[in-house]
């Protein structure tokens, strides 16, 4: 997807779920498209997970075709960004402000979210070329903190990650960010160690639906 467009798309369906697994294989890509069943069509898969990158070119094989753009996350370097590329990441996020990441990304025409948390490392990370600024951790502040920031910084897109639940997505995109990031409240560790992707996708299906009524 082009740069743009990706970037759009982002904003258009709201909610980036991060799938952050103990372990990889067949199992992990069954997650994903469980998440995509639920309505969610932005997936980041963590470099933490064992066979992150395998997961990720499966995974784009198996949902060509389908309504989705697959990212990487917890991408710390510029090596890990090309790598992550090369599987077939459509965009990288990092929870750290990595310049060399944001460098990367844009070299290959990959939107980034960087991570940030305060006003100065916000707008350096915006000065730096992130396209999105992730706001992390943002149980931290609140919808309250995302608002401060949007005063003297409307100018820039903040996806608040951290603490996003069903009750308070609507807060957080009243307050002012452009998307949130949801990991465990949508993708929990309990759902995946039971196999329960109905239940993954029935959660997805919910988190859509507030992000839908949030946006009216």
């Amino acid at each position: 997807m082009e740069h743009q467009k990706a970037i759009q798309y982002v904003l258009d369906k709201g909610i980036i779920a991060i799938v952050r697994a103990d372990s990889g294989g067949d199992d992990l890509v069954k997650v994903v498209e469980a998440v995509a069943a639920g309505g969610v069509h932005c997936i980041e898969v963590t470099m933490t997970t064992p066979g992150a990158l395998e997961c990720l070119r499966a995974a784009s094989a198996a949902l060509k075709g389908v309504d989705t753009l697959l990212g990487m996350g917890t991408v710390l370097d510029a090596e890990t960004c090309r790598m992550a590329i090369l599987a077939g990441a459509n965009f990288i996020v990092t929870p750290v402000l990595a310049p060399a990441v944001i460098e990367t990304a844009r070299r290959y025409s990959r939107p980034v979210c960087c991570g940030a948390y305060t006003p100065t490392e916000i707008f350096t990370a915006w000065q730096h070329g992130s396209d999105f600024v992730k706001v992390f951790p943002a149980n931290a502040g609140g919808p309250d903190y995302i608002k401060a920031i949007k005063g003297p910084l409307p100018q820039i897109p903040l996806v608040p990650t951290g603490g996003i639940e069903l009750h308070n997505i609507a807060d957080f995109i009243k307050a002012g960010a452009s998307a949130v990031g949801v990991g465990g409240n949508l993708v929990s560790k309990k759902l995946m160690a039971a196999r329960d992707f109905a239940g993954i996708t029935a959660n997805a299906k919910a988190f859509a639906e507030a992000m839908a009524a949030a946006k009216k």
